[in-house]
């Protein structure tokens, strides 16, 4: 099962502190327990809602820092994205996988699925029995979509207002958090009828 799914900024932004990365969409799966511990049971849905926000900014962070050491470690060097050109820079993307340990920021242990393309970065949180190697799969699959599709590399995209359009991929791809086994066929069928949504 896979607690939620995010898009985030992996690159400084000018409006942020260095370090920082800012939360573009984000979607939980499941109840609130595996991020609310029982002390925070009686807070009112505002409060809940502001601290699965930090959480969430918590893990956006980790994977933030992770992917700029791995950029580093590899000597890579960022260049802007060319719009028209988002296969290639899936292929090009860095990916990795990180184990969240129990209290940070989640009350249960979890793994985080992470593939940086470019500035942004695309992570789904996953129980830690989960298999990661479909993780990865569905991760690839959504993040080509949003990508292909919402065109999420050109120059003054928004994440923000194309959420809708990222739920419909979600509920599609990766139906009430769960990840999906997909034959050839089925693949094929769910491909074309997720590209005859987003070409409205």
């Amino acid at each position: 099962m896979v607690r939620c799914f995010l898009i985030h900024t992996v690159c400084p932004v000018s409006a942020l502190p260095a370090g920082e990365s800012r939360l573009l969409y984000s979607r939980m799966f499941g109840p609130d327990e595996a991020v609310l511990t029982d002390q925070h049971r009686e807070l009112s849905p505002e409060e809940r809602r502001l601290l699965r926000k930090e959480k969430l900014s918590v893990v956006a962070r980790q994977v933030r820092s992770v992917v700029s050491l791995t950029r580093e470690a590899a000597g890579r060097v960022l260049v802007d994205a060319v719009p028209g050109e988002e296969a290639l820079a899936l292929q090009e993307a860095d990916s990795g996988v990180m184990r969240l340990r129990a209290g940070d920021p989640f009350c249960e242990e979890a793994s985080a699925v992470w593939l940086a393309v470019h500035s942004l970065a695309f992570t789904l949180v996953c129980e830690p029995h989960e298999n990661l190697l479909l993780a990865e799969g569905s991760l690839r699959s959504l993040s080509r979509h949003c990508l292909e599709h919402l065109h999420l590399l050109g120059q003054g995209s928004e994440v923000l207002l194309k959420s809708s359009r990222v739920d419909v991929l979600l509920s599609r791809l990766l139906p009430h958090g769960q990840l999906l086994f997909l034959n050839h066929r089925f693949a094929q069928s769910l491909e074309k009828e997720v590209a005859g949504y987003m070409s409205k």
